[in-house]
């Protein structure tokens, strides 16, 4: 038995365009409260803008005015490591994180970049999914890495991708 061919959808006229732009100051408050939402142990503003001192890229998914998410990304020696990324608690689930990994590993490539290196939390399995399917692979663990709740530690699963 056949599966029956469903019609294609037509794009929706009123959605709004898809695209990546560079973190400027003014949407960093917009990017804040995507980061506070997401995650218990946020990164700082000064974290952000420091980042942007420092010529890391830092890239924003935008749908119209509305931030989907971001990446932050630091270039170094025929790699590239990703220090960030963040899709908003309301679009996770979609595939923009994959989007957002296919624009990394792209600007990586086009600086020369041989790898992608990341850290995630040991246990944010979801994510370590993510990572997997895109072809990241776990090299490695770094203890206590990040914090935790109660003062506590956790450990990172370091990965990373050949490009």
């Amino acid at each position: 038995m056949s599966a029956v061919p469903q019609p294609l959808r037509q794009p929706d006229d009123n959605a709004p365009e898809v695209r990546f732009e560079k973190l400027t100051p003014e949407r960093l408050d917009a990017l804040l409260d995507i980061e506070f939402s997401a995650y218990s142990h946020p990164w700082s503003r000064g974290n952000f803008t420091d980042a942007l001192a420092s010529g890391y890229e830092c890239q924003l998914l935008m749908a119209g005015e509305q931030m989907l998410g971001y990446f932050v990304a630091m270039l170094g020696v025929d790699e590239v490591h990703l220090l960030n990324i963040t899709v908003a608690p309301a679009f996770q689930h979609q595939g923009w994180a994959r989007v957002l990994l296919d624009a990394l590993a792209l600007w990586a490539r086009g600086r020369n970049a041989q790898w992608l290196w990341l850290e995630v939390r040991a246990s944010n399995l979801r994510a370590q999914h993510v990572y997997e399917t895109h072809g990241f692979r776990r090299v490695g663990e770094r203890k206590r890495y990040y914090p935790a709740a109660h003062g506590q530690r956790e450990d990172a699963i370091v990965m990373s991708l050949p490009l």
